[in-house]
């Protein structure tokens, strides 16, 4: 006997973001709260699709010529410190082992929240020559920083993530990896999560800690708020100096190499659940969707019901080159099978029942716009191709319409606190570059300082605040 359930009810998305954001997660079963707090649980669908992200993401490092390695969780607590800047910028959100094996440690133990410390230790050994560089290390794994306010897959005590640490002969090779990786992650979030963003530099208070310049892909998430998705860093020589990292050059001297590092974390989840959900659940773009089509046979109780399983079986193996599933639950109905699997996100529904099979044709209903229609089963194959080929385009396109709409210019201080307290958005605006306005803006209208675009000109302006000479727009809103 079917059982007819209720559909999973999910808040609006207009009514309540925040809310209708969690619920999402939760019963689409990407992932669940954990018994500590802070953390959270990935559920198989959840971190099947990081183990997408992991997959397309490593192919593209090891392409680079980057290896993968594995460093320890555990980091003296003295190496933190080598790097005051660095040691600064962390250590509100330090978690700190003093007891092992019963007794007390005689040197505290700090539970990664990055790996520059560890592994530019290691690198103090692995570099002796010129020969030996550039040394082109990644690594998965997960990091903690101790969060006062969590929120899944956006900010969590731990997270799981991939940082490379790149050592260079040069300043300018160092420069062209940091640019490299940047454009990676852009292209990434692009072609396959199809959100689109604006990239490029941080501000001097922005930037992470120890560096010399950051380069970042700030998103625009539905509810007017950014969110920053990965980031590059110009590392210099200011980790290599205190770390001891030296190689004898070309012409037989002692020298200190440049470094870079460059991150792309769980956060990117985030992001796309945000930008394509909608009332009905998840939508995930057909490149990183851990089941790209959901098979659902109409049955009827009838013998007939043997021909179309037989038939929807034929149906799988003929799309074999496709990520496909079929449900043959008998136990639910067909509407609240619908609605799971538009609850899950996944991007193409195939029906098919004993009308289907007398026209030998199947149905298509899309994910993204709820467009249906019939194919002939001898053009399935090439016209699922184009289908999942235009959810992909469609879904980067309506993330473009958006990100375009909602990027203002804005050259008056009072339209832009309105601006913050209603719709928020992307606000371009003239900066002096003083961190003095940077703080006050922040403090008084929640809004920071995000990105200075890779392709800004420079231009005759004066600061949103304080009305002295600014050369550049930089893009300032409330963030994630």
């Amino acid at each position: 006997m079917e059982k007819t359930l209720e559909k999973k009810q999910l808040i609006k998305k207009s009514e309540d973001f925040s809310k209708w954001y969690v619920d999402v997660i939760l019963k689409s079963g990407l992932a669940d709260y954990a018994p500590v707090k802070g953390c959270q649980v990935f559920r198989p669908y959840g971190f099947a699709i990081w183990e997408n992200i992991q997959r397309v993401l490593d192919e593209k490092i090891k392409k680079a010529g980057v290896k993968n390695a594995y460093f320890p969780l555990f980091i003296p607590e003295k190496f933190l410190k080598k790097e005051k800047e660095h040691v600064k910028g962390f250590s509100p959100e330090l978690a700190v082992v003093t007891i092992g094996g019963g007794k007390k440690l005689k040197e505290k133990l700090v539970v990664r929240p990055t790996s520059e410390t560890v592994i530019y230790e290691m690198y103090k050994k692995w570099i002796k020559s010129w020969r030996d560089l550039p040394l082109l290390i990644n690594q998965w794994c997960n990091v903690v920083r101790w969060e006062k306010r969590s929120r899944l897959f956006l900010r969590t005590t731990e997270f799981l993530w991939q940082e490379a640490h790149t050592v260079h002969e040069t300043h300018e090779e160092a420069i062209e990896e940091v640019m490299r990786a940047l454009k990676m992650y852009v292209d990434f979030y692009r072609d396959f999560l199809a959100i689109d963003g604006i990239f490029g530099k941080k501000s001097e208070s922005e930037k992470f800690p120890g560096a010399e310049k950051t380069y970042t892909y700030e998103m625009l998430m539905p509810d007017g708020k950014a969110l920053q998705g990965c980031t590059s860093h110009d590392l210099g020589q200011n980790f290599a100096k205190p770390f001891g990292i030296r190689f004898v050059g070309r012409d037989g001297k002692e020298k200190i190499p440049w470094q870079t590092c460059w991150g792309f974390s769980t956060r990117s989840i985030g992001a796309l659940i945000m930008v394509h959900g909608d009332d009905s659940g998840l939508i995930i773009p057909p490149k990183i969707a851990p089941i790209q089509i959901i098979i659902i046979p109409i049955f009827q109780g009838k013998p007939s019901d043997r021909i179309l399983e037989k038939k929807v079986k034929t149906l799988k193996s003929i799309l074999k080159d496709f990520k496909v599933k079929v449900d043959f639950r008998q136990e639910y109905s067909v509407g609240w099978k619908f609605n799971e699997w538009e609850l899950k996100g996944v991007p193409l529904r195939i029906e098919i029942g004993q009308k289907e099979v007398k026209e030998n044709k199947a149905t298509l209903v899309r994910r993204d716009n709820g467009e249906k229609y019939s194919v002939p089963l001898v053009a399935l194959v090439s016209e699922t191709k184009k289908t999942l080929d235009s959810i992909q385009k469609n879904l980067l396109e309506k993330s473009s319409k958006y990100l375009k709409e909602n990027t203002r210019e804005v050259f008056d201080y009072k339209e832009f606190q309105d601006i913050m307290k209603r719709n928020r958005g992307f606000l371009k605006v003239f900066w002096c570059e003083d961190p003095k306005c940077e703080e006050k803006i922040k403090a008084e209208t929640k809004a920071t300082n995000r990105v200075l675009p890779l392709n800004a000109l420079k231009e005759k302006g004066k600061c949103i605040y304080c009305g002295k000479k600014a050369t550049h727009r930089w893009i300032f809103a409330q963030a994630y």
